[in-house]
């Protein structure tokens, strides 16, 4: 049985772990684009005939709405507060740039904060859908109504402006100094009355901050709700292959591995995504760079509204936000309906542990590792003693299996029988031993995933989500996990399997572990070593059974 169990958690480390890691999701059925947009064309207003875009009358002046700062064509507008410093641009009234006052970047060749919008971003660049073909106003000149805008309140208001001839068009953007989530109320007039669908431009990517470049360009991916959060991967799209992705959507997000950008129709049932196209863009090696992604939004009357997340994924601030953004970045998509709760609760008391105790990380996975152990004591004390009921009634179950060799159905009757008289439970020993496997996959997405581990240092450590750099604790990890085997082997008969796994077991983790977190090797390792006393006490009872130990 210890063979089996052996056997059994290195395999569900490999089917676990190593799918997420090589094997991508299966990519969507490539299929032209939404019927809204099959045709569409890019157009500017100077090409636009004038018997297909009617002009009426410009309405009269109101003093109070076309009262603006007046700038020129290419112009800043700075939106501040605690949190964030987003730059707009009056070319387009996209954003220019997003920096996250409470992170750091570590890209080569950045030494500030975190800033997520790359110089050839076209995010929230929009264009309206006229017919056949689309206006884009990307180049048309917004004016704010300030140049800077300072949010110590909720609801700071912001507003713009862009007039051609007898076309308006207005936005007005309401920000929250707490939260990285603004929402945004558009209308369009005059020349532009005939559009019903507005396009709104999340590409190319977000910018690249983190050390380990190729893991947050594996990360990158677009990811839509409607009944539930499903994820493209920019890796599953070729250069410029184009992919329908069918809503109605709640959200659609663009995601790095701790940062993302996102926009929302979470107020309004009735003015839902109506889709979306993603277009691949240039691969580095095999990973795809970027992909242009454009949202459809419903615009009746000329009116259309939205929000827009551009922020970390933070997973009570996205638990807060509602309509599951918090998917976004599901745990383990292989097991995700296992893992995900599991990771969720372990995310969030890691991360309590270190509000409510005032305590660093690495000290939380100390302490958690031990208190793992501790709950699941009573458990791990009956799987082995069950494991030795079992190796005590080996003899016999020897002798029925010898017995009645050519008579399977019999043979099962005599040994559910045999396991019956003695109180055996054939499975006891091995399911509570493999009740902290599940924690330990979930950890291996935490620390991989979770922005609150993100450039966390512990002791000798400079980032708990990257490797050791020396690879002490993945050593410590592959001792303590040779130790524990050994004393539960201690006592059991000599057998050269269970010996070569003796070393091979620790010896194969220990490799596979090196390049993983060093939090999770920490929590590994930490729950090994707790274990050494239960395991020793065992192998002590065991050793008395069998004559070699005194009784007490």
């Amino acid at each position: 049985m210890d063979r089996r169990l052996i056997l059994a958690i290195g395999l569900m480390l490999i089917v676990a772990i190593i799918p997420s890691l090589i094997f991508p999701p299966k990519r969507r059925e490539v299929t032209g684009p939404p019927a809204a947009a099959e045709s569409v064309q890019t157009v500017t207003p100077d090409t636009i005939a004038p018997s297909a875009l009617p002009i009426p009358a410009v309405p009269a002046p109101d003093p109070v709405r076309d009262t603006v700062v007046q700038v020129s064509v290419e112009d800043s507008v700075v939106v501040e507060s605690r949190l964030y410093r987003y730059v707009f641009s009056t070319r387009g009234a996209r954003i220019r740039s997003a920096t996250l006052k409470s992170y750091e970047s570590f890209a080569a060749g950045d030494s500030g904060l975190v800033q997520l919008v790359p110089e050839d971003s076209r995010f929230l660049s929009y264009e309206l859908v006229l017919g056949s073909d689309t206006l884009s106003l990307a180049d048309w000149t917004f004016e704010p109504s300030t140049a800077v805008l300072e949010v110590v309140e909720p609801e700071a208001r912001l507003e713009w402006v862009a007039r051609r001839g007898a076309a308006e068009v207005r936005l007005v953007q309401l920000f929250d100094p707490e939260e990285y989530l603004f929402d945004v109320e558009g209308e369009f007039s005059g020349g532009t009355a005939d559009a019903g669908l507005v396009l709104l431009s999340m590409g190319p990517r977000l910018r690249l901050v983190e050390a380990d470049s190729t893991w947050d360009f594996r990360s990158y991916a677009i990811v839509t709700k409607g009944r539930s959060a499903e994820r493209t991967n920019f890796r599953s799209l070729d250069p410029g292959e184009r992919v329908a992705l069918e809503g109605p959507f709640e959200w659609v997000a663009v995601k790095s591995r701790y940062f993302l950008s996102a926009v929302l129709t979470i107020k309004e049932a009735e003015s839902r995504i109506g889709g979306a196209i993603a277009t691949g863009g240039p691969k580095l090696d095999r990973h795809s760079k970027e992909a242009e992604v454009l949202v459809s939004l419903p615009a009746p009357g000329g009116h259309f509204s939205h929000s827009v997340y551009l922020g970390p994924q933070e997973y009570r601030r996205l638990a807060a936000v509602g309509h599951d953004l918090k998917d976004v970045n599901p745990y383990g998509w292989v097991l995700k309906p296992v893992i995900q709760p599991i990771a969720n609760f372990v995310a969030l008391v890691l991360v309590w542990m270190h509000e409510a105790f005032n305590m660093a990380y690495g000290w939380v996975l100390v302490l958690f590792g031990i208190a793992v152990r501790i709950v699941l004591w009573p458990l791990n004390q009956k799987a082995m003693r069950s494991s030795m009921a079992m190796q005590a009634i080996q003899p016999e179950i020897k002798s029925v299996q010898e017995r009645y060799k050519q008579e399977p159905q019999q043979l099962q009757k005599e040994m559910m029988k045999l396991y019956k008289e003695h109180g055996v439970n054939p499975l006891g020993g091995c399911l509570p031993l493999l009740l902290p496997m599940p924690v330990l996959f979930a950890l291996f997405f935490v620390f991989r995933e979770t922005i609150e581990f993100r450039g966390v240092p512990w002791l000798w450590i400079p980032d708990l989500s990257r490797a050791d750099p020396l690879y002490v604790i993945p050593i410590v990890m592959g001792l303590s996990m040779f130790a524990v085997t050994k004393l539960g082997q201690r006592g059991v008969p000599p057998n050269p399997q269970t010996k070569m796994m003796l070393y091979f077991m620790p010896g194969m983790l220990t490799f596979l572990f090196l390049k993983f977190s060093a939090g999770l090797n920490l929590y590994y390792a930490v729950s090994n070593i707790a274990s050494i006393p239960q395991q020793w006490l065992i192998s002590q009872e065991r050793m008395r059974r069998i004559g070699k130990v005194p009784p007490k």
